[in-house]
């Protein structure tokens, strides 16, 4: 079993995925999914298939909660008008097979058969990965050099900074200084993207949320506490 689909009585469909990487079976469950199990390479099938029937409240119970997040989340078809900084959705049917997503002169090109719905989780998970590579390209090209940029200007030194599809936080800083940023960083507006790297940047210093990390973070913010309240306002998730 190196990656297939396995229909599991009580839970329906399940993606199966060996890797050498992994050392325990997994199971991680996304919106606009099935549940994807990751299995160690040398693991029986028949083991991995038994582990899922006994985690299967476990995953029935998360997999409802990822229904409830999909309702709650933006539906894309031909009629919608996302854009990103620099690129602007657009989908196309057609009578070909298959779907393709091409970024091209500041599109995000979906194409798509017209035998599909567009409702479907599959199209609607490829229209997803087709913004989230425009925003990593805005982000290549924005980011990196923001960073640099306030760190010489406040006196920081990090150590590497690193852009990530994070969707869990914005951004974090290693006892090591190293920075990772969320690609989804580019969807805030610049005033709020320099809070965050800032953030990270004190955190180079302090590594900790200590009243002096704050007070250091709020005199060169000049009014952290209204730009946090303000940042709380964005979430993550795009959709």
């Amino acid at each position: 079993m190196s990656e297939k689909i396995i229909h599991i009585d009580g839970v329906g469909k399940v993606l199966f995925k060996q890797s050498k990487r992994t050392r325990h079976i997994s199971i991680s469950i996304k919106p606009f999914a099935c549940a994807k199990v990751t299995v160690p390479a040398g693991v029986d099938d028949e083991i991995a298939f038994r582990f899922v029937r006994e985690k299967k409240h476990w995953i029935n119970k998360h997999l409802a909660r990822m229904k409830e997040l999909e309702a709650m989340q933006t539906k894309f078809d031909e009629n919608s008008s996302y854009s990103t900084r620099h690129h602007k959705l657009h989908l196309r049917k057609t009578q070909r097979s298959g779907i393709s997503v091409r970024l091209s002169k500041g599109k995000i090109n979906v194409v798509y058969p017209n035998v599909i719905n567009p409702d479907s989780k599959v199209l609607q998970q490829e229209i997803r990965k087709g913004i989230e590579r425009a925003l990593r390209l805005e982000a290549k090209q924005y980011l990196p050099a923001k960073v640099n940029e306030l760190a010489e200007k406040f006196g920081f030194k990090f150590n590497k900074l690193t852009l990530k599809n994070i969707k869990s936080r914005w951004g974090s800083c290693s006892r090591k200084n190293n920075i990772n940023l969320s690609i989804h960083l580019i969807r805030l507006p610049d005033h709020l993207i320099d809070y965050v790297i800032l953030h990270e940047l004190v955190h180079t210093v302090h590594h900790n949320h200590s009243a002096t990390f704050w007070k250091m973070l709020n005199d060169i913010t000049g009014g952290s506490k209204v730009l946090d309240d303000e940042f709380k306002k964005y979430r993550i998730s795009i959709y």
